[in-house]
């Protein structure tokens, strides 16, 4: 049981509380850009949603936003083209925040041309965004990192954007392995200098994490003081 003088018990509860509120309420799909110079204005605070191709970035903000079809899934890799924006809290200009779903990266199958396109674009608004508050890197829960996970946090250490490591898919892996899973991603972030150091891991299926993940955004607009 934890203390009632405890200053942190409520605390906790209230940033809960405020993701869930935050989450609930209107949200939709304002803008789409292929190109670095297609971006929409600066405005509210943005954070963004970044993988590896079919790890699961649409169906965690379907999940986040308790909505079925938000951004569009598909079991077919690289889906995702071009950097969407969804307008979340109230309707544009005043909007609390922005959800960003980003390109997944690593898709070997897409041609050169593409992928050089893809990542230029990633590049592009990584590093001249003022308005990016963080980037959630999800992660495949299943397999842990790779090479292109640490390629994207190299990208972002270097363009001092805060992120951090959201794993996903928990409803595929055994209960005994999950601390596991954890743990080495943890050791992974050790050394990276834009980290957050905390993993949620979350499940779109079922829903474990999200509420988690909620009170993340919650509390880092809190710390913004929005």
């Amino acid at each position: 049981m934890q203390d009632q003088d405890d200053p942190a018990a409520p605390q906790e509860l209230d940033f809960a509380e405020e993701g869930r509120k935050l989450f609930a309420g209107h949200c939709d799909f304002i803008w789409a850009a292929s190109k670095i110079d297609g971006l929409p204005p600066m405005g509210p605070p943005e954070i963004a949603f970044a993988g590896r191709s079919n790890v699961g970035k649409s169906s965690l903000l379907n999940a986040l936003t308790n909505r079925k079809a938000l951004a569009r899934t598909s079991h077919t890799p690289g889906r995702t083209q071009q950097l969407n924006f969804f307008a979340l809290g109230a309707e544009p200009p005043n909007e609390r925040m922005r959800l960003i779903d980003m390109p997944g990266y690593g898709y070997a199958a897409a041609s050169k041309s593409k992928i050089s396109s893809w990542t230029q674009l990633m590049r592009g608004y990584l590093r001249g965004r003022a308005s990016l508050k963080r980037v959630y890197v999800l992660v495949d829960g299943r397999h842990g990192l790779k090479d292109v996970d640490l390629e994207m946090f190299k990208l972002l250490d270097s363009c001092a954007v805060s992120y951090q490591v959201i794993l996903t898919k928990r409803d595929e892996v055994k209960k005994a392995e999950v601390d596991d899973r954890i743990e080495k991603v943890l050791a992974g972030l050790a050394r990276q200098t834009a980290a957050f150091p905390e993993v949620i891991f979350t499940s779109s299926q079922t829903g474990e994490g999200v509420p988690e993940l909620r009170a993340g955004v919650a509390r880092l607009l809190a710390q913004m003081g929005m």
